[in-house]
């Protein structure tokens, strides 16, 4: 055996093993991740736990469009496919996921997650490596701002609570208001401010202001004193589950009041879980709306019941549109380099989905018009109950 030459065979062998872990660990995005003939998607979103009515639907938004364009000319001629992990709505689960979709599996966007904290745990970590996230649903502040790989698709709570507060007061009547916040729950403590400071602006008076804990089952405290405040109607900033069980207690209480929220309610649990004390009782907004569609929503209705034998909701909707712009920015840029085509995404004017017409504007915010006001009613989940046409500040 020749000792030098063994020697020499075994640094090379050494530096092609190293040098394969470092391209395997994939610290900033390589710039042609497409390069073979798939393009790979990373779904976002949970599909177990307390807020797998989100995940779910749009899961099924998200598969619907990619075999949509797969049974066409796919992206730029190639393939598209979804890679769809569950990451239960919780943070640390979302991050393992979008790492590994980014340094393992290569994908050359994120789609999702509908909730807001969930949406900046992946998002920091998307910037970091130079990959586009959309969220499909995230409505929250300080998302977009975490840097220019970030987009999102929704209705903005900032655009949606105070147009929903100025009807409750100037439309309805209803000027005494209860705020009621779930404590541990992002989304909600976020969205409160927002709905104080247009009940302020609006002329509004809050006469109550009490917090939950999300998980809590208990509610009788809380519904005392509601029902002792007397107010006009109560706003309850958190999600589906919590409003569905407060309701009951104020049925069982007597207490004749309607619950206004955001779209956080907007969950088919509400609906099993709050039975007759939720009929049309409880009002949230949204961007989406089955009633009274465009000839663009008209179409996705009609396949999406076809593929999947059920209505979809925002959150399919959402996600179908998010994969949807996301070949359009992939198809104008010829490129599916994120860099590159983050810049077209960044320029969208006016597109036409199913979940109404989106323009992102200068600070890369959507704009979209009009707010849906839905409820329960019968068993219709949810019903449309009126459009509010509003414009972004």
């Amino acid at each position: 055996m020749n000792f030098k030459r063994n020697k020499k065979v075994v640094l090379i062998l050494c530096a092609l093993m190293i040098f394969s872990l470092l391209a395997g660990c994939g610290g900033n995005a390589a710039p042609d991740k497409a390069a073979g003939d798939t393009i790979k998607l990373g779904f976002l979103g949970a599909k177990t736990g307390s807020v797998a009515n989100y995940g779910i639907p749009g899961e099924k938004g998200m598969k619907m469009a990619i075999d949509e364009l797969n049974a066409g000319k796919g992206i730029l001629g190639k393939k598209v496919e979804g890679i769809y992990e569950d990451n239960k709505g919780e943070s640390s689960e979302i991050a393992n996921i979008t790492t590994k979709y980014i340094t393992k599996d290569k994908v050359v966007a994120l789609v999702g997650d509908p909730c807001t904290g969930l949406t900046k745990v992946a998002a920091d970590i998307a910037q970091e490596n130079k990959v586009v996230i959309f969220s499909a649903g995230a409505t929250g502040a300080d998302v977009v701002e975490i840097g220019d790989y970030v987009f999102r698709n929704t209705l903005l709570d900032t655009v949606a609570a105070p147009a929903v507060v100025d009807w409750m007061i100037n439309k309805k009547g209803w000027k005494n208001l209860a705020v009621i916040t779930s404590g541990n729950n992002g989304y909600s403590t976020a969205l409160t401010p927002i709905f104080k400071q247009a009940i302020a602006e609006k002329g509004g008076q809050i006469v109550l202001e009490d917090t939950v804990n999300d998980g809590e089952t208990d509610f009788t405290a809380q519904v005392t004193k509601l029902k002792n405040a007397k107010p006009d109607a109560l706003v309850f900033t958190g999600y589906y589950t919590e409003a569905a069980l407060i309701m009951n207690e104020a049925k069982k209480k007597n207490l004749d009041i309607v619950l206004v929220g955001g779209d956080g309610l907007y969950g088919q649990d509400l609906a099993k879980l709050g039975g007759e004390a939720v009929q049309e009782k409880v009002i949230f907004y949204a961007g989406f709306s089955t009633d009274q569609p465009s000839p663009e929503t008209a179409k996705f209705l009609e396949a999406y019941r076809a593929k999947y034998q059920e209505e979809p909701d925002m959150f399919s909707a959402q996600f179908y549109d998010a994969i949807m712009i996301l070949a359009q920015a992939m198809e104008t840029a010829k490129s599916t380099d994120p860099s590159v085509f983050k810049n077209e995404l960044a320029n969208l004017k006016d597109y036409p989905g199913v979940s109404g017409v989106t323009t992102f504007g200068a600070d890369r915010e959507p704009i979209k018009s009009p707010v849906c006001l839905l409820t329960v009613k019968g068993d219709k989940f949810p019903a449309l109950l009126e459009k509010i046409p509003v414009q972004a500040k």
